[in-house]
């Protein structure tokens, strides 16, 4: 069941993006916009003060502590509260790195005020919020409390190595260098994998491996 009213916190450095969505996220009745931060320090510092809050978005390009600092110190000091990003980037290497930093979705900044409430209570009663950036199939399977048939899963060495490889923030073609395989290599693995365990993204691989205990932090 989801709480009456949950209360946030908004952290980007641009001032009339972070007003504007305030603004416009305190027209729903169930949502309460306990404070504004331009960065992680900034959060830090507020946080402090009023540490009952629900849920963060967090900016991730901000000067001094950025959203990755940020999510990082939050999921080790304040680990109840819920993160999620808010960034213009869409890129694989970057969702994977928020999410291992500690946070519980990914949102674009071009998403409408509904979207935005969605990822809020889906955060909260979930612990997660899935969209096409990270696919639903994938994360209730990463929640999920059984494994359904993940030990009867054999991998080969190469793929194993891959596969964690691609929690990293190098492309695949930085990953094939240091595999020593040529990049048409290190796709057929990626293909591979995405086939056998019904995966479309990298993002995808990065949770299930990291679930299932494939891939190391």
């Amino acid at each position: 069941m989801k709480p009456k009213t949950a209360r946030i916190a908004l952290v980007d450095d641009h001032t009339l993006f972070r007003n504007g969505l305030s603004s416009l996220l305190s027209e729903f009745t169930d949502i309460e916009v306990a404070f504004e931060a331009c960065g992680g320090k900034e959060l830090q510092n507020k946080i402090e003060t009023d540490p009952e809050i629900d849920v963060i978005l967090m900016d991730i390009n901000m000067p001094v502590m950025d959203g990755f600092e940020a999510t990082l110190w939050m999921t080790q000091h304040y680990p109840l509260v819920k993160i999620i990003a808010l960034s213009m980037y869409d890129e694989d290497t970057t969702i994977i790195k928020m999410l291992r930093a500690g946070a519980c979705g990914y949102v674009l900044k071009e998403s409408t005020p509904s979207e935005l409430h969605k990822a809020i209570f889906s955060v909260l009663e979930k612990g997660y919020y899935s969209n096409d950036l990270v696919s639903a199939s994938v994360i209730k399977s990463i929640h999920s409390s059984n494994n359904n048939g993940a030990g009867q899963l054999v991998f080969s060495d190469k793929e194993l190595i891959f596969m964690q490889h691609c929690a990293s923030e190098l492309t695949y073609k930085e990953i094939a260098h240091e595999m020593g395989v040529a990049v048409r290599t290190v796709d057929n693995y990626r293909e591979a994998l995405f086939s056998r365990l019904d995966i479309k993204s990298r993002v995808g691989l990065v949770l299930w491996g990291l679930k299932r205990g494939y891939i190391k932090l």
